[in-house]
């Protein structure tokens, strides 16, 4: 089926789906991204807020762990997505 056929029997949303697919296509070796929220949602054609969910989504499930980064001058980043295998 392909590099995804894992991910197309997930008992998921089809929003967590398409998410999952943009990390995976975007992660490094050691299975980790870090795209804004707002980049997700343009390229993705989605609301912010669909996107989201769909992260929640993909967190509940195990298929992703996210965490926050800081700036030196202790203001925010973007987020760490590390994807898990499915």
């Amino acid at each position: 089926m392909g590099y995804f056929s894992a991910i197309y029997s997930e008992d998921l949303p089809h929003r967590a789906k398409a998410v999952y697919m943009y990390l995976k296509d975007r992660c490094n070796q050691n299975n980790q991204c870090y795209p804004a929220i707002g980049t997700i949602a343009k390229e993705l054609r989605l609301s912010r807020r669909t996107v989201e969910r769909a992260i929640a989504d993909l967190e509940q499930a195990g298929l992703l762990m996210k965490e926050q980064r800081w700036r030196e001058n202790g203001g925010r980043s973007s987020l760490l997505y590390t994807l898990k295998q499915v």
